[in-house]
C-alpha cells in the first residue's frame, strides 16, 4: 500500500481540482506551474511526494498543447520526486477525434498522446468519457474511464417531463441514446448527417423517429462547434417537438458553438464540468452544470485503497 494519496493540479480547470479535493477532505498539493517568457513551461512541487500516491488532476483544454505539455511535465516531475505511483486524472481527453487512419496520410494522435503520457512515467489514467473506446487500447499501463451519463439521466428524471424523447444527433450516438432512454423508459430519435472533409461542418439530413409533442433532449459525449447539434435543434423543432435540451459530458465550446447554441429553439444546455467554458458563455439558453467532482473523487479512492472502480456503476 502506497502512503497517503496527494492530489495536484495544473492550469486548465483548478476549480474542478479544488471541488475534488474537498469531496476527499484533503488539501490540494501545493505546485508551481507556470511559463517563462519563452513559452517554456516550468513545474516544482512544493509538497514532499515521495512515496505518495500522486494523483494529477489536469483536463487537456485550451491552450490544447500547452495544458498537455503541462501535464507531461508535471508526471517527469512526480517521477523524479520519487512518487511512489502516479494517476494521471484527465477528465478530458483531447485528440480524441484523431483515433483511426481514416484518410491517406493522416496520424493517429490519441495513441501519440497517450504514448507521451506513458513515457513521461505515467502508472495509471483516470479519464471520463472517451470520444472512442477504442482509445482505451492504445495504453499499456492500467486505464479507468468513467461515465458521466448516469449523472446526466439521473437530472433528467429529476425533471419529471411528460413525454421525453433521447435524441442521438447522428448515428454513431445511437447505441449511447439508446442506454440512456432504457435508464429513463423513453423512446429515441436519431438524427442522420452528413459531414463534409475536415472543416467541422455538419449538417442534419433526416430525422429517424417521430417528435411530434414530445419534449426532446438531444445527447452527445462533446460539443465542439455546436453545428450538428443546432442542425438537429433545428431539425426537431420542425418536426413539431414541444421542447428541446441538449445535454454533453465535455463541453468543449469553441466560440462558433455560443453562436450556433445561444438561440431561442434550445430550452436548456445541460453539461458537466469536465473543463471550463473557456471561448464564452451562454447569455440567453439556461444552463445546468452537472458536477463531475464526486465522481472522480470517488475513483480516485478507490484506487488508492485498491477498491473497485467498476463497482461505482453498478
Amino acid at each position: 500500500m502506497f502512503q497517503e494519496m496527494a492530489v495536484f493540479t495544473g492550469n486548465s480547470h483548478r476549480a474542478l481540482a479544488e471541488s475534488v479535493a474537498r469531496h476527499l477532505e484533503i488539501p490540494l498539493g501545493d505546485c508551481e506551474v507556470f511559463q517563462f517568457s519563452n513559452e517554456e513551461v516550468f513545474v516544482r512541487y512544493l509538497d514532499n511526494i515521495r512515496e505518495r500516491d500522486v494523483f494529477i488532476i489536469q483536463p487537456v483544454v485550451s491552450p490544447v498543447n500547452t495544458r498537455l505539455m503541462e501535464l507531461l511535465i508535471m508526471i517527469d516531475a512526480a517521477k523524479r520526486a520519487s512518487a511512489g505511483r502516479i494517476t494521471a486524472v484527465i477528465p478530458y481527453y483531447a485528440y480524441g477525434r484523431s483515433d483511426k487512419k481514416d484518410q491517406p496520410r493522416v496520424p493517429v494522435t490519441a495513441r501519440l498522446v497517450a504514448n507521451f503520457i506513458e513515457v513521461a512515467g505515467a502508472n495509471r489514467v483516470l479519464t471520463i468519457d472517451m470520444h472512442a473506446g477504442q482509445i482505451q487500447g492504445f495504453f499499456n499501463i492500467p486505464l479507468d474511464e468513467l461515465t458521466a451519463f448516469p449523472l446526466i439521466a439521473e437530472y433528467l428524471r429529476s425533471e419529471s417531463f411528460d413525454a421525453p424523447t433521447i435524441v442521438a444527433p447522428d448515428v454513431g450516438r445511437a447505441k449511447l441514446a439508446r442506454d440512456i432512454a432504457s435508464r429513463l423508459n423513453c423512446d429515441i430519435a436519431i438524427v442522420d448527417k452528413k459531414r463534409t472533409g475536415n472543416n467541422e461542418h455538419a449538417e442534419a439530413m433526416t430525422l429517424i423517429g417521430d417528435v411530434a409533442g414530445r419534449d426532446c433532449l438531444v445527447i452527445d459525449d462533446e460539443i465542439l462547434t455546436g453545428g450538428t447539434v443546432a442542425s438537429a435543434v433545428r431539425l426537431l423543432r420542425e418536426r413539431g417537438a414541444r421542447s428541446v435540451r441538449v445535454a454533453c459530458v465535455h463541453p468543449v465550446m469553441s466560440a462558433k458553438a455560443f453562436e450556433a447554441l445561444d438561440i431561442p429553439e434550445v430550452d436548456e444546455i445541460v453539461f458537466t464540468d469536465t473543463l471550463p467554458l473557456v471561448h464564452g458563455e451562454f447569455k440567453t439558453v439556461p444552463t445546468r452544470v452537472l458536477s463531475i467532482a464526486p465522481l472522480i473523487g470517488d475513483a480516485m479512492h478507490r484506487i488508492h485503497t485498491g477498491g473497485s472502480v467498476g463497482a461505482l456503476f453498478r
